[in-house]
Formats: structure tokens, sequence, C-alpha cells
């Protein structure tokens, strides 16, 4: 009979005692049991129960959070058509089935494009803004070795319907609230725009088959690829001085405030949101000019948190504003997702600080 504890309880045949009293019969021994390997795919997981509890009061926290400021919670199915998720320019799908009809179905990557769907089918006549939240699993194409997981549970919300600057602040405020309330503490935001290096290079006439690469370049933050691209590109030496030292520049308020000529006009639209914000979350934001998000659909201001606690960004988000055309709704959107394990990683890693 298995124990509580792992253990097996084995009855044995009594062993004649050199003196004493008579012992039993029969009596007990408690004896290891040698686990059993049974393995799971890689970057996935198992959560068991004191861990869980834990993921559940970030949820709850969160949740709560969500619902005051008056988002109201969805569920997609995990399943989407390939070609759904394809029209939304999310993220490549990490697994494929084919259902019985012969369909090409694959695990949502991220929760913004089967919302994109869903407004566009169930909310095509409804008055915006419409506030939306989830809290869902998604799957992506990692590298499980870096230890970044196939599998993961997201909470988010997209705010449908509200243009820059307005429905960007409202976004960088529930998310500061969300963040709060789960009890973390020394967050940051890092803030940028994803038009903006796509701008200066329009600005600049950098030949368009030399831009996927220098963009690629900047998303990977390899300034000395990315110089060299720009070499190849026969772009001059004051350009090209400009384009490595813009996605270079970091920091509070200053850094919008000293951008002179083409970089001015590209910033314009970070100090609107600035000015936009409470002074509790202005506070928060770091303004990184070289921020890129590799999803295909972001056309606006992007974010990322960061926290001291964990080496990676624990979510981030920003505005689509082109993503609901995909699917015959157009209208603005901003948004954002936080990953519920890296969350719980970072509160963990304060306390142990503390």
């Amino acid at each position: 009979m298995r124990s509580r504890r792992g253990w097996i309880r084995r009855a044995r045949a009594p062993v004649a005692p050199a003196a004493g009293p008579p012992r039993a019969a029969h009596h007990l021994d408690w004896q290891p049991v040698r686990p059993q390997i049974h393995p799971i795919p890689s970057g996935t997981r198992d959560v068991l129960p004191d861990e869980m509890r834990e993921l559940r009061a970030i949820t709850e926290a969160v949740r709560g959070v969500f619902e005051r400021d008056g988002y109201g919670e969805v569920w997609t199915p995990a399943l989407e058509h390939e070609a759904v998720l394809g029209r939304g320019g999310g993220a490549p799908p990490a697994y494929r089935v084919f259902d019985d009809h012969g369909e090409v179905l694959a695990l949502r990557t991220d929760m913004t494009v089967p919302i994109a769907r869903v407004v566009a089918t169930r909310y095509a006549g409804a008055e915006p803004p419409l506030r939306l939240c989830y809290f869902a699993h998604a799957y992506r194409a990692v590298r499980p070795h870096r230890g970044q997981m196939r599998e993961f549970l997201q909470a988010g919300i997209e705010l449908i319907g509200a243009p820059a600057p307005h429905g960007t602040a409202e976004a960088l405020t529930v998310l500061c609230h969300a963040l709060d309330a789960a009890g973390l503490r020394d967050y940051r935001i890092g803030l940028g725009d994803a038009s903006l290096y796509p701008r200066l290079l329009d600005r600049i006439g950098v030949p368009e088959a030399a831009r996927p690469q220098i963009l690629h370049e900047l998303v990977a933050r390899d300034f000395v690829a990315l110089e060299g691209e720009l070499g190849r590109a026969g772009i001059d030496d004051g350009d090209a001085e400009l384009l490595l030292r813009a996605p270079q520049l970091r920091g509070g308020p200053d850094v919008l405030a000293g951008a002179e000529g083409p970089l001015a006009d590209a910033v314009a639209g970070l100090r609107r949101v600035h000015e936009l914000l409470a002074p509790e979350v202005a506070a928060r934001v770091i303004f990184d000019l070289g921020l890129v998000r590799d999803l295909g659909y972001y056309t606006g201001a992007v974010f990322d948190v960061y926290d001291p606690a964990l080496g990676a960004p624990l979510g981030g988000g920003g505005r689509y504003d082109d993503l609901l055309g995909r699917f015959g709704c157009p209208l603005p959107a901003v948004g954002f997702a936080l990953t519920i394990d890296r969350l719980h990683i970072a509160l963990t890693g304060e306390e142990g600080d503390r």
C-alpha cells in the first residue's frame, strides 16, 4: 500500500529474536520506492499544489484589477485555423494538427490574434471602445535549453477602438495597476515605438531590399551587425551614425527632450503618451528608442516589463492599429500580456531580497 510520502509498506516474514519477549508473527517494514521517469514534452512542466496556490493568488489579484478597470474576460479555443493565425502576422505556430475534415489547425501563439477574430466576428456592430481581458495558455516554438517555455500562461488585456495616445496611456495604467496588485515592487516599463525606426529608414531613404536584415539586427540588439548592414546598404556616415545612435538612447523624459532633427519627429507620439500618464505610472517608465518587438502586427508604441529579479521581460505589449483591419473590422487597438510564471519568479526573487 502506498503511503502519503511515496513509500510502500511491505509485510515480511518474522526473524527469530536472539533474546527478549516474544514478537508478533509479522511486522511492517518501510522501503523507499525507486522513482520512475515518465518524460513530458520539452518546454513544458508540471505544477504541483503549493506552487499552484501561489500562481492562483497572482491571477486572482490581476483579475480583480481587470474587472475593476472595466475589462470583461473572454475565452477562445486553444486550437485555431492556421490560416486565421497566419492572417494576424503573429509568431509562427509551434504545433499543427489536421482535424477530421482535413483542415489544418494550430495551437494559438498568443491571444491577440484570436481576440481580433472574436471582435470582427461577434462585435462588428458594437460601439467602441471594447475592453476585453483573458487568462489563457499560449504555445510557441522556442529553445527550451535556454530556459524558454513552449507552453505558458498569460494574463492580458486588449483595448479595441481607443486610438493613441489616450488608449496607450490607459493600457500602461492598467498594466501598472495589475503589477502593483500582484505585489511587484521594483519593476520598470521600457517604452518605445515600433514605427520609429522604420520612419527613420524612410526619411533617410534606405533601400527596401536592405531593410529586413537591418530590422532583424535591431530586434536582436546586435549593434555590431547593424553597423555592418548599414555599411552594406551604402548609407552615408552621418545618416548611419543617427541610425546607430537612436536605438541606443534610453532613459527618462530627457531622452525625448533631447531628440533633434528627424528623431524629434519620431518621438512626438511618445511625448504625448508621457504627458497623459499619472505621476505614479510615469515614474515607472523608461524610454527605450531601440525597443522593437518581434511580432509582426505592432504599429506604434511598444513596451516591455522588466524587474531586477528576472533576467528577461516578464510581459509586454503595444499598439496594433492595423490588425483588426485584416479581419474586416478596422479599429485601432492596444494591449499587453503578462507571463504568469515569470511574474511568479520575479515576486519570489524580490521576496528573497527583503
